[in-house]
């Protein structure tokens, strides 16, 4: 008996905070060609547009949008599909900081929606920072909220800055009065979830204690002080077709490595 399989095909989406992507891009490119990510979006690329090396990505067959700033934030998009449209900066919000990017990507017949977001880290608390990272997740949760009343396969990818959960954290006590810890931001975090979002490593991987940053200070690394503020989101229409999540920590081994590792998700779209 012949059993016919569906055909389907496999896109691999994938975060990471390069920490400067001119001081990384070849720990960049090496990662790529190990796991070969259909769209990675990059997060404090450090450079601004003009100057943003798009010609190793291009020649190993991806289209780039970037949205950066001279030594500080930015963002930018990967992607081996055609990218539709974009959207640089965080709809109405007044924002000199270059931390928000959307594409819309066309694979097969579908279309996938990509937020990539570097959210404000927010520290020292109190203080204007703080308010600033506030301000600017609200703002954010208002504007997904419109987005995802198109029912689209949406994911909304990055550093965002917040550690969810105790699981998230080595050492939850030292870090309740942190910005990224602190409980006003986890709530702001959560009532991005309730608009009908996924935190999709969470939801694939319940019981695991993994870490997307460690610190360059005080061995951090080696003693695997880690927390997990590099997340992917996703709407309930993605949510459907991803099939993993997983942290890729080998990078945190190269020489000169970004304090952050990539994230990957795997989403099967007919």
């Amino acid at each position: 008996m012949v059993v016919e399989h569906h055909s389907q095909s496999k896109v691999k989406l994938a975060s990471w905070n390069v920490n400067s992507i001119r001081s990384r891009i070849f720990n960049v490119l090496e990662w790529i060609e190990i796991e070969k990510p259909d769209i990675l979006c990059l997060q404090e690329t450090k450079v601004i547009d003009q100057d943003f090396p798009i010609s190793p990505f291009e020649d190993i067959g991806y289209n780039v949008v970037a949205h950066g700033q001279k030594s500080y934030n930015g963002v930018a998009t990967l992607s081996k599909f055609t990218i539709e449209d974009s959207i640089k900066g965080l709809p109405n919000y007044n924002d000199n900081q270059a931390r928000y990017l959307e594409t819309t990507h066309v694979v097969s017949s579908k279309m996938i929606r990509v937020a990539n977001i570097y959210l404000p880290n927010g520290n020292p608390t109190p203080g204007a920072k703080y308010d600033y990272k506030i301000e600017w997740m609200k703002t954010l949760k208002n504007h997904l909220s419109k987005t995802l009343r198109n029912e689209e396969i949406f994911i909304v990818v990055g550093d965002y800055n917040v550690i969810p959960e105790e699981i998230d954290v080595y050492a939850p006590e030292k870090w309740l009065d942190d910005a990224l810890f602190k409980i006003e931001t986890r709530k702001e975090f959560r009532k991005i979830l309730a608009l009908g979002f996924t935190d999709s490593f969470r939801s694939l991987n319940p019981e695991e204690q993994q870490y997307t940053f460690w610190d360059y200070q005080r061995g951090a690394w080696q003693r695997n002080n880690g927390i997990r503020i590099d997340h992917i989101l996703s709407s309930p229409e993605a949510d459907d077709i991803i099939s993993e999540v997983y942290i890729s920590k080998d990078t945190r081994e190269k020489e000169k490595p970004s304090d952050h590792v990539p994230i990957v998700s795997i989403m099967n779209v007919d």
